[in-house]
């Protein structure tokens, strides 16, 4: 079962991690009996010629019972693994339970995160990504300079106006950034040697 599930997290498909993990099992059985066969003829002399007889008999009836499991086994299954459909079924659980875990977290996201996040912020930023509707927004970077991390605009794509001066060019400390990016408190143009222009990425 293990292997089976690592076969189809590796993107190998189900009927045909079936039909390897029903090999790999037949052939385990064929590989027993090899080692059975081994024992004909090795029964210990001091039990008398009577015993050697009844043991090379049992040899080759567990022999010929083995190589029956391996043909049986491999042909009613007709490929299918021992295990495989209660496996699938498990797995088709999990990823059931996983579906509705995520869709449980969406709703909390939607209802409690992002209400509690302010316009244009890094947060509100990073929890509309987690929500996949980001894609709406402007994608031009630079690095903050106190920090060295790198910090996306929060403004909605299209806004940028280079001529648009933020309140600060202009005499003015209201915070205001006009059609300059802007992610929490960064106001910053395209012309920053360590800024990514919105066209470019």
């Amino acid at each position: 079962m293990r292997l089976f599930s690592l076969l189809v997290a590796q993107g190998v498909p189900a009927s045909e991690a079936d039909n390897l993990v029903a090999a790999l099992e037949a052939g385990a059985v064929a590989g027993a009996q090899s080692e059975v066969v081994e024992l004909d003829g090795i029964a210990p002399a001091s039990r008398g010629s009577l015993f050697a007889d009844g043991w090379d008999e049992g040899v080759t009836a567990v022999s010929e019972a083995l190589v029956g499991i391996a043909d049986r086994d491999w042909v009613r299954r007709g490929g299918r693994s021992a295990g495989a459909a209660e496996l699938a079924v498990h797995i088709a659980d999990v990823r059931q339970r996983e579906r509705a875990d995520l869709v449980r977290l969406e709703a909390y996201v939607r209802k409690t995160v992002l209400p509690r996040t302010h316009p244009n912020t890094t947060a509100r930023r990073r929890v509309l990504e987690a929500l996949g509707e980001a894609g709406g927004l402007c994608t031009a970077r630079t690095v903050e300079m106190s920090s060295g991390d790198v910090i996306l605009c929060t403004r909605k794509a299209g806004h940028y106006d280079p001529d648009d001066l933020p309140g600060f060019k202009r005499g003015k400390s209201d915070g205001t950034p006009g059609g300059w990016h802007l992610a929490s408190g960064s106001i910053w143009s395209d012309a920053g040697a360590a800024c990514t222009p919105h066209a470019a990425v």
